[in-house]
Formats: structure tokens, C-alpha cells, sequence
């Protein structure tokens, strides 16, 4: 299929793809509770005629072809546990969930590219796996599909996320090039014990947030003093928590954050714990408390294949011409398909669905973050051209 078609047949498709993320975005599910998503998928999978299996606790996957090599493609579902400020017609119904980084977007795109594919079936010679994927946001989803075959016989796998709130023209695709291109990431939990009591007799009690507030500023001096300033990590508290009531001095603080590096080999995420860990026993002591620091849900650095790169670059250029551009530099954003990186060669493309200059001034996971859906088509048309010309040119 000529790539001029697969803009047109894209093209033709949005108003429908319109409409299906559109109630998605209306009924935000977070985690592995996806039911009603599940459910719009697989109607639209058997509106298009094509076959599917489900995958560990919420994933489905759809295979086009039998034999040869494949190639995997990928949308996650799920949404964030924030409540929606954005003021939009379609807006969240479901209390204190809201689609606030696309992937009401992602399904979308990729049900379209479902379609195109399935009108292309006979053009296929070697096999298109296509994912839908749960809990990204926990950094748990990729795994539990991974642990159930999701990339059995995979040879290469591309995933595809849109931005909001930047300065890049809408409609705008890049293509990460090849190297380490998103952070890893791990969550962190630092609890700090004292001593509560009434707030008119502070001398009485020791006072945990007062120890907490001063291990979260020392934490910048990690930054600061001891990381590479040629390389890049970074930590963000997210969430802090002390008390019930204004008159009373309590007996726990807390504080949850992300850790945040490029480091493949592990070695600085590891420095950065190890002085976390001290940095918070060191200062809760000085301050008569006591602190506990816990790491869990962990996802190590993406890494896109060199050889992929140029290709999906190639294969985008031929779609969108002046509208693709080569990205070395992703920031510290993390990806859960990160996992699938470390297993076979992986692209990550991006698609920009609202210019800050045009008046999207929010980005992802803000409340009040807006997407433009009427580049739906384009996502589409990246996904079905990315399938048919990796399979074209790899069997």
C-alpha cells in the first residue's frame, strides 16, 4: 500500500476515531480496572472483523499474518488517578480519573491502524502484532503482558506517544534516535517517626515534619554537589503528608517521590538511594526522629535501536515529509516499554497534538491538559505505515 494511501484511508477514518476517543476520554479507567475500555476495544475489533486474544490481567492482543518475522506495535489504555479541570465538552465522568497523558489518544490511533491493516491483510507476508496495553502509569503493564507471551516471537517492536504543552507545531512527528532516550525511573517512600502531641507544648512532643522538611531540602544537595553534572539524574517529592488537624503535632510525616536517571548500568540510581537512605536517617536523627526509606516499582532507561531509528525515520518522511524530525534528547520522561527495549530492538515516535503557542499551554498529567484529536488520523497512518513497510522490507 502506497504511503499516499495510507494518509487517505487515515485521513478518511478520523471522524471515527474521533468518536471513539472521545468516550474513552469520558470514562477514564486507571491500573488494571479497564473494563469499559477492554469492552470499546474489543466492539471495535469486531466491528473490524479481526480476531483477538486477551493477555495477562488486562491486555488484548490482534496478530495480522502467520509466519515470518514481526514486528510489534504498541497503545497503553490506562489513565491517572486526577481529577479533570479541563474544560471540554467530553470531559471525565468518572470521578478522580482523567486521560491526562493521551492514551485515550494511543487506543485510538492504533484501533485505526487496526482497520487500515485488516483492509491490507493480503499485502502482509511476514506478521503485525498490535498490543493494548494496562498500567503504564504504575509501571507494571509491559511486564505482565511480557510475562505472558506478549513478545513471543517478536523481532521489533515501536511505540507511540503524543505531547501537549510544548512549543512544537502541531502535527509535528519525531522520531527519537537511537541510544538511551528516556530515564529510568523508581518511586520512593520516606517515612519519618517522632513524637506527637498538642501543638501549644512542642517541647513536649518531637515534631516529624519539621525533620521531614529538612531531609527534603537536603535532598537537593544530592543534585547540587554530588551527581555529574554531564550526566543526568533527578529526583521530584510529589507527595507530602503530615497530620489530620492544625492543632496537633503528629507522630508520622511522609513523602513519596520518583527518582530519575539515564544511567544504563544502574550505578547512579543506586548512588542516589544509598544517599537518600543516609541523607534521611542522618537529619531524622538530628532532629530526634527517626526515618525509614523504601524503593519499589522500578523501570530502567528506554533504549531505541540505531538500525530502527533510520528506518521509521524513512518510513515517516515518506508519510509526512517536512513534518518528521530526528530527536536526540527526550528529557526525563520514563516509559514502562522501556522493558521491551532491553529484549529487542525498539523505536519510540512522538506526535505533537497541541503547540503551547497555539494556546495548549498544559502538558501531560496536568488537570487542565487539553489534546487535539483532529490529528487522530495521523497517528493512525503511523502505526498502519510502520507495520506494512517494516514487514515489507524485513521478510
Amino acid at each position: 500500500m502506497e504511503s499516499k494511501n495510507i494518509v487517505s484511508r487515515a485521513k478518511e477514518l478520523q471522524p471515527h476515531l474521533a468518536q471513539i476517543r472521545r468516550d474513552l476520554h469520558r470514562h477514564p479507567e486507571v491500573g488494571f480496572d479497564l473494563h469499559y475500555t477492554l469492552e470499546a476495544i474489543k466492539k471495535e475489533l469486531d466491528d473490524i472483523g479481526v480476531s483477538y486474544s486477551l493477555c495477562g490481567k488486562a491486555g488484548i492482543i490482534v496478530d495480522f499474518g502467520t509466519s515470518g518475522k514481526r514486528i510489534l506495535l504498541r497503545s497503553d489504555m490506562d489513565a491517572l488517578p486526577v481529577s479533570e479541570e479541563a474544560d471540554i465538552e467530553y470531559k471525565s465522568e468518572n470521578e478522580g480519573k482523567m486521560h491526562g497523558c493521551g492514551h485515550d489518544m494511543h487506543i485510538a490511533m492504533l484501533l485505526g491502524a487496526a482497520r487500515i491493516l485488516k483492509e491490507n491483510e493480503n499485502r502482509i507476508k511476514g506478521r503485525i502484532r498490535l498490543i493494548f496495553q494496562p498500567a503504564e502509569e504504575i509501571f507494571k503493564g509491559s511486564l505482565d503482558m511480557m510475562e505472558n507471551g506478549s513478545l513471543n516471537e517478536v523481532d521489533a517492536a515501536m511505540m507511540l506517544h503524543v505531547l501537549t504543552g510544548y512549543p512544537i507545531p502541531s502535527g509535528k512527528m519525531l522520531v527519537l534516535t537511537g541510544g538511551v532516550r528516556m530515564s529510568g525511573c523508581e518511586q520512593y517512600h520516606i517515612a519519618v517517626y517522632g513524637k506527637g502531641g498538642h501543638g501549644s507544648n512542642p517541647h513536649m512532643a518531637i515534631d516529624p515534619i519539621t525533620a521531614a522538611a529538612h531531609i527534603h531540602i537536603a535532598f537537593n544537595e544530592i543534585n547540587a554537589r554530588e551527581l555529574d553534572p554531564n550526566g543526568f539524574g533527578v529526583f521530584t517529592t510529589g507527595r507530602f503528608s503530615a497530620g489530620n488537624v492544625s492543632n496537633v503535632i503528629p507522630d508520622k510525616a511522609e513523602m513519596w517521590g520518583t527518582i530519575r536517571t539515564n544511567d544504563p548500568t544502574g550505578k547512579t540510581g543506586e548512588m542516589i538511594k544509598t544517599r537518600m537512605k543516609e541523607i534521611a536517617e542522618g537529619v531524622a536523627k538530628a532532629f530526634r526522629c527517626k526515618a525509614e526509606a523504601e524503593f519499589f516499582d522500578a523501570v530502567p532507561c528506554m533504549v531505541v535501536d540505531d538500525k530502527l531509528s533510520e528506518s521509521t525515520y524513512k518510513y515517516m518522511n515518506d508519510l509526512f515529509g517536512d513534518d518528521v524530525m530526528k530527536v536526540d534528547d527526550s528529557g526525563g520522561g520514563s516509559e514502562d516499554f522501556a522493558f521491551v527495549s532491553h529484549k529487542v530492538p525498539t523505536v519510540s515516535m512522538m506526535i505533537s497534538v497541541g503547540c503551547s503557542n497555539d494556546g495548549y499551554v498544559y502538558g501531560l498529567h496536568n488537570p487542565k491538559a487539553i489534546f487535539d484529536d483532529s490529528l487522530l488520523w495521523k497517528g493512525a497512518a503511523s502505526y498502519a505505515q510502520m507495520g506494512l513497510r517494516w514487514d515489507k522490507e524485513n521478510n
